[in-house]
């Protein structure tokens, strides 16, 4: 018999899944409403595939903001792939799970936090929890955003420190 159980790799498991169903109805169907995903991850984990110059400019972590314009997103058991527009230049992107640090809508004011385990988790996960409402990006109001010409939007790299109140 184990000597207990590990909730945290539970939640950890659960969470991922709960990513990974929600991206992938969004690569079956589409953005449904006013809904978009602030995604910050981890750039040094070793299954993270960017471009050089992403990684350059972003050597620790970096977010993503899956909007307006996206193109090719599969998903796996392990991970994410998405193209984004950075400035006129479609960019692949890969992304495991268990690199992702925040995954946020805040259309709806939902959003997951995932810490570096203080333990020796064999695996390395992150440790999961839903974060307060407080802390949850406000979307912005549709009249501050100036369409393209097509509707179409190049990718978005912020820092959710901006959002934090």
């Amino acid at each position: 018999m184990s000597q207990g159980i590990d909730y945290g790799k539970l939640m950890h498991r659960a969470m991922r899944s709960l990513i990974q169903d929600v991206l992938g109805e969004v690569a079956k169907s589409g953005l449904p409403g006013q809904h978009h995903f602030f995604i910050t991850f981890d750039t040094t984990h070793p299954d993270v595939a960017i471009a050089d110059w992403l990684h350059d400019r972003y050597p620790e972590e970096m977010t993503v903001v899956i909007q307006h314009w996206f193109d090719n997103l599969e998903v796996t058991d392990e991970g994410f792939s998405v193209t984004l527009n950075f400035g006129d230049s479609p960019e692949p992107l890969y992304i495991p799970y268990d690199a992702i640090y925040t995954f946020v809508d805040p259309s709806v004011e939902f959003g997951l936090r995932f810490e570096n385990s203080s333990d020796d988790d064999e695996e390395g996960d992150y440790l999961s929890e839903v974060e307060d409402e407080d802390n949850i990006p406000e979307a912005p109001l549709a009249e501050d955003v100036e369409p393209d010409e097509d509707e179409k939007r190049d990718a978005e790299i912020v820092s959710l420190d901006s959002f934090r109140k």
